[in-house]
């Protein structure tokens, strides 16, 4: 506790750390109490059926990533999903068209081409999802709840949710240029963190109140979510490091190369993408809900904590997550660029040969990676057969917990390395803490 409590006394002891702090936490407030502002002719106490909508499927995960604005009907209501949508389109763009590729290798002017066309296809995303968006309100509030009506209240919510899109989206990035961490991950973070307390206390107060456990339950239940934070973090830090040597080079009277390096290839290359894109596709089996044929095969694959779904939804993990992978690295490439900086694997000839040994080694590493994977998607219907609410079951698995535990160990990585540059200890006793790019 000692130890702890000196650390935070180092972090305000350094001014541009305590400055970027601060900074970060008054914007996040900003983006917070925007959550809240309900869209202008929307009565806020007619809210109670959209809010029961956004508990669960695919509005559920909508939910999570907007902080709760969407079934608050907020003007942060689309949160940064179509920011997400947009930038996800552009890496696959840039993994197979020429152009992006090119703009990927310009370096610093590339990367501000490549972050304003993903603004521009970000807008194009609005101007569809703004009026969906509307249309459900439509659909899930009563007519009373709209005291403006008609085409102006489309035309004119549309605009405000677009701004609202746009006005997160330059939150994020103040955070990344002026505060610390990466702007967007922090916004998606703290609205997932903000549900934790109140699924606390609900949890809390149903083991006492069904009868069901009383406090020894509700602590091995805490204890089971400790260990399963524990293995996420195994999973996002575990990488298996490749030997490479460098050939020895002398520029005038220094030097180069001669030394041993590693390229670290992770267990879990596609991060948190797999599970989204899963979850995505989970929701196509309820269209045979409306065939009488097919409504058994319906109901069999949209029960949540079934058999079949959560063995379908596990495959599809496994499946997206080799294809992610082959998508985001790319052997030949690393190859290439090694051996265009004089750099070899020992004991494997340069080229096709080294490409080859890498995606192999990449190919046996991604199996458990992927299933471990599978097993964080599927554990949350795991605690909900237990008997753990729907709501605090969501944080022992899936794309809140992976997206909590990647944020945090990203953030910390950047406090200890001002800590470090600063000759103050880490914030480990021993060590050093690495995040997803450590």
């Amino acid at each position: 506790m000692k130890k702890f409590i000196e650390t935070l006394k180092n972090i305000f002891r350094i001014e541009d750390l305590r400055k970027r702090i601060l900074f970060t936490l008054a914007i996040l407030l900003v983006y917070r109490l925007g959550c809240y502002v309900v869209i202008p002719g929307v009565d806020p106490s007619q809210l109670a059926d959209l809010q029961q909508q956004a508990s669960e499927g695919l509005m559920g995960l909508l939910n999570m990533f907007s902080g709760g604005a969407f079934g608050n009907a907020a003007i942060f209501g689309l949160g940064v999903m179509p920011y997400i949508s947009a930038s996800i389109v552009v890496q696959l763009l840039g993994m197979m068209v020429p152009y992006f590729q090119r703009l990927q290798r310009e370096g610093e002017s590339g990367r501000r081409k490549i972050n304003q066309i993903t603004r521009y296809l970000t807008l194009v995303i609005l101007c569809f999802q703004a009026p969906a968006y509307l249309a459900n309100l439509h659909m899930q509030l009563p007519p009373e709840a709209f005291m403006i009506k008609g085409v102006y209240f489309t035309v004119f919510s549309t605009i405000v949710l677009m701004a609202g899109t746009m006005f997160i989206m330059w939150l994020g990035e103040k955070i990344t240029d002026k505060g610390l961490g990466n702007g967007i991950s922090l916004i998606i973070m703290v609205g997932i963190v903000a549900r934790l307390p109140f699924a606390i206390i609900s949890e809390f107060g149903s083991r006492f109140s069904q009868q069901a456990g009383g406090l020894i339950m509700f602590v091995v239940e805490i204890v089971i979510l400790f260990l399963v934070f524990v293995a996420t973090i195994a999973l996002v830090q575990g990488v298996r490091k490749i030997p490479v040597q460098y050939a020895k080079r002398i520029v005038g009277n220094k030097q180069y190369g001669g030394v041993r390096q590693y390229i670290p290839l992770k267990i879990n290359a596609a991060g948190v993408m797999p599970i989204i894109f899963a979850q995505a596709l989970m929701f196509l089996p309820m269209i045979f809900s409306k065939f009488e044929a097919t409504s058994a095969i319906a109901v069999a694959f949209s029960n949540y904590t079934g058999l079949w779904y959560n063995l379908l939804f596990g495959l599809m993990v496994v499946a997206f997550t080799y294809a992610y992978t082959a998508v985001t690295v790319n052997p030949t490439n690393m190859a290439e660029e090694m051996k265009k900086n004089g750099g070899f694997i020992p004991g494997v000839k340069p080229g096709k040969q080294t490409a080859g040994y890498i995606d192999s080694i990449m190919s046996r590493i991604t199996l458990p990676g992927s299933i471990f994977l599978a097993f964080v998607a599927i554990m949350p219907a795991f605690a909900m057969k237990l008997g753990i609410s729907n709501q605090f079951a969501q944080f022992f698995g899936g794309t809140s917990l992976l997206i909590l535990v990647g944020v945090v160990l990203d953030t910390l990585q950047q406090i200890e390395s001002h800590l470090l540059s600063r000759h103050y200890d880490g914030l480990m006793k021993t060590g050093r803490l690495k995040g997803r790019n450590g």
